[in-house]
């Protein structure tokens, strides 16, 4: 008998359907033994709940019942991506016995699954923000630099490779704008913030020419031998950067992040840093809002005096 098979002998339909798949999956499909794992852990609960409910085999399971089954699996505590997995390991395994004439019906038709968690993207505060952000944190020509990077990532919402990717015809320091290849090759402009023009103008003045060597190259920040950045040495550099002000849990979309909950805690317009961030469904930007909206709660219930 193979470890972890839904039940001991006698074999019933159901173990026996099972089993079936499960070889299917590894002699014929060819799966790992990871993957095969995760369809007999699915598979395994489907099987054990059905025989609580007295169902004679995989063919007397309805759509109802199929709802039954994942309902009780979130009241188990199951993440809403581990139900999901597993009304896709059945589905599977439906389709499989349809097309080996073990079953005529699919009790997974139109059954959906449930929707993931949408984790709320994490923003400094105004005074984390200023410690991230001050020069004095660094010094040299690569200290400049890592101020200006950063400074100008907060300022216009930059990812991680828009901001590495920039080059020098991408900036127009006199009229404070900066034009961003976002996903898709798709195009926008940018308003530079007073702060981040002046670091970045810092930047170009003093230290680039040190880095660069007078090698010319297109990019607008870059390494000690004057080539571009990339994007797990500005990860590196934030890393290091923030552990010296105590900030943990960082990466550099924090600061995309940052710049938009910033916006919207100020009063900016929706639409307006929909654009600015480069998302072409406002559904996307909306997640912000919810960041916004928390803070909100969090100001209230600290400050008003029956919060």
């Amino acid at each position: 008998m193979r470890e972890g098979s839904p039940q001991s002998a006698p074999q019933d339909l159901w173990q026996q359907d099972c089993l079936a798949y499960l070889d299917h999956l590894i002699l014929e499909r060819g799966l790992s033994a990871h993957t095969c794992a995760a369809y007999r852990s699915d598979l395994t609960r489907l099987c054990r709940w059905a025989r609580s409910k007295t169902l004679s085999g995989p063919a007397a399971l309805d759509r109802s019942q199929m709802e039954d089954h994942l309902y009780a699996l979130t009241a188990q505590g199951l993440s809403p991506a581990s139900v999901a997995r597993a009304l896709s390991s059945v589905r599977g395994w439906y389709r499989y016995l349809q097309e080996t004439g073990r079953c005529d019906g699919d009790p997974t038709l139109s059954v959906k699954a449930p929707k993931p968690w949408q984790a709320l993207p994490g923003a400094l505060s105004l005074e984390e923000t200023d410690l991230l952000l001050d020069p004095a944190l660094e010094s040299g020509p690569l200290g400049d630099r890592n101020t200006a990077l950063l400074e100008l990532m907060y300022a216009c919402g930059l990812r991680v490779s828009e901001a590495v990717g920039l080059t020098l015809d991408s900036l127009d320091l006199h009229q404070r704008l900066l034009r961003i290849t976002g996903k898709g090759g798709k195009e926008r402009l940018v308003p530079v913030g007073d702060v981040a023009a002046v670091r970045v103008a810092d930047y170009l003045r003093n230290a680039r020419p040190n880095l660069c060597k007078g090698t010319p190259t297109p990019h607008l920040f870059i390494t000690s031998r004057g080539g571009g950045m990339t994007r797990q040495a500005c990860w590196h550099m934030l890393k290091k950067r923030a552990l010296r002000v105590d900030i943990v849990n960082i990466s550099p979309h924090t600061l995309r992040h940052t710049f938009a909950t910033h916006l919207l805690d100020g009063g900016a317009d929706l639409r307006v840093v929909q654009a600015l961030l480069g998302h072409a469904d406002i559904g996307t930007t909306q997640i912000y809002t919810h960041v916004s909206r928390e803070r909100l709660k969090s100001v209230h219930a600290r400050y008003h005096p029956r919060g």
